[in-house]
């Protein structure tokens, strides 16, 4: 009987064992895809995405925003820049109107506001507002798999009020002759306007060790690609010097800081700053303000202030110019479209706002709840177009090794805007009339093209008179 006992013991044994490696089999483990390190020649023909979390949905919510991400790839997105997913502080807390939102005495009204993203209480920490870090996770890693990397919005010049420091570590912050830790201050002492925030001080050696730690941590325990840094030229430079190249120790990483200061891409610091004097220059000429020659000056000073493989970010809106300076529409009317084309085929690198991707036309409020329309108009097909042209056409590379941007002459210099793209032998051209009228020009160009937006033929002949009706543009591939 004992015999009779093990051995059926050993046989079910033996059976069980085959059941499990036949489902082993069956469910063979999947590996997650890897995205390629962050290089060079991605940045020659990326597309950026400012996401809003808050507003970009019904939901607000990190949830929400993943299960679009691969839309944004028929984009062309190769980077999604999050505004800051970290909790915001209770105290001082900004209202609309420009108030602190204690002030209000309704406590359901007082709800409504939820703050600036950069008053930030906690860098290490998800704001519950977006969900949870398993949430933050998902998104990462959806992004991950459809090739798009993402760099976390970053406030290295102040925190909010509620932050741990201000009890553990005052010595960190900016203080006034009586001692008192202040808010942002000019040059001249007066408050920049930001009292929703403290002012940190980058005289103090722990807190520039402090602020590096935990920028490390989303870099090696979250798997970010990087980080758009805010108000990075109010920060001291050589904190840059000393922060940037550890970032870079741990893996390789995209820098884009929201600046316009050389000095800010020297050597292996940032990557990409911003192109503010060539948005406010589309800005100018839409409003009949200024001409296609203070473009061609703007072209000119990039030249001189910038080296061969500073790369700019160029843009016709963004969270600031949308919520404080108005839409695209308001600031730029029926131009708006030649625009969005100019900076896709402009040296540097185009950046979509949430919303602009289905022709928002509000302002999105900052401290409280709203949302981005989702519904897709002319828009949507316009930058499909634009972005599929921007990651596959070498003559639109505008990263570190750029193609070449040379002008065009017109009889209308201050009208017309014409210029080439080439590198490797191919070329593309753009040219539009910079202006709210009718124009007759002769343009230096001659042969047959297509034109990309629309896939007409256009032929240009030597001396021949061309007619471009107000805000007209071509994107020409020969």
């Amino acid at each position: 009987m004992k015999k009779l006992t093990l051995f059926l013991i050993t046989t079910l044994l033996f059976i069980s064992c085959k059941t499990e490696k036949k489902e082993a089999e069956k469910t063979p483990e999947t590996k997650e895809k890897a995205i390629a390190t962050v290089s060079s020649d991605m940045m020659e023909n990326a597309v950026i995405y400012e996401a809003n979390i808050r507003q970009y949905s019904k939901e607000g919510s990190f949830d929400a925003f993943t299960k679009d991400i691969p839309q944004l790839r028929q984009l062309g997105v190769k980077i999604i820049w999050l505004m800051p997913v970290f909790p915001i502080s209770e105290t001082k807390r900004k209202a609309t109107g420009g108030d602190f939102a204690s002030k209000i005495e309704d406590p359901e009204e007082r709800k409504k506001y939820l703050g600036s993203y950069y008053a930030v209480s906690d860098f290490t920490k998800i704001n519950p507002e977006f969900g949870t870090i398993d949430d933050f996770r998902k998104l990462v890693k959806t992004a991950h798999e459809n090739d798009m990397y993402v760099i976390l919005d970053w406030v290295p010049n102040h925190t909010g009020w509620d932050h741990t420091w201000l009890k553990t570590n005052p010595e960190f912050y900016t203080k006034n002759a009586k001692g008192e830790i202040t808010d942002p201050l000019n040059e001249d002492g007066i408050p920049v306007g930001w009292a929703d925030v403290a002012d940190l001080n980058y005289d103090n050696a722990a807190l520039r060790k402090a602020m590096i730690k935990d920028m490390k941590y989303w870099l090696t325990d979250e798997g970010i690609d990087g980080f758009r840094c805010d108000v990075a030229g109010s920060v001291p430079t050589d904190f840059w010097e000393e922060a940037i190249p550890q970032l870079r120790a741990t893996k390789d990483i995209f820098m884009l800081a929201e600046a316009w200061e050389p000095a800010l891409l020297k050597g292996n610091l940032f990557d990409m700053a911003y192109g503010w004097d060539t948005h406010h220059r589309m800005n100018h000429i839409a409003k009949g303000e200024e001409t296609v020659a203070d473009w061609d000056k703007r072209m000119q000073q990039i030249d001189s202030l910038y080296e061969e493989d500073d790369i700019l970010m160029n843009f016709v809106t963004n969270h600031d110019e949308n919520s404080w300076n108005g839409t695209i529409e308001e600031r730029m009317g029926k131009a708006g479209e030649a625009f969005t084309a100019l900076i896709y085929v402009a040296p540097g690198m185009p950046l979509i706002y949430s919303g602009q991707e289905y022709d928002m036309k509000h302002r999105l409020k900052f401290f409280e709840k709203d949302e981005i329309p989702k519904t897709k108009g002319a828009m949507w097909p316009l930058l499909d177009k634009l972005g599929s042209l921007k990651n596959t056409h070498v003559a639109l590379h505008g990263g570190k090794n750029a193609a070449s941007y040379t002008k065009l002459s017109t009889s209308l210099e201050d009208k017309v805007l014409a210029f080439k793209r080439e590198k490797d032998g191919k070329a593309i051209y753009y040219i539009a009339n910079l202006s709210n009228e009718a124009v007759i020009t002769k343009i230096e160009l001659t042969g047959s093209f297509s034109n990309y937006i629309n896939g007409d033929t256009v032929i240009f002949k030597e001396g021949q008179d061309i007619t471009l009706q107000p805000w007209q543009y071509f994107v020409l591939v020969n």
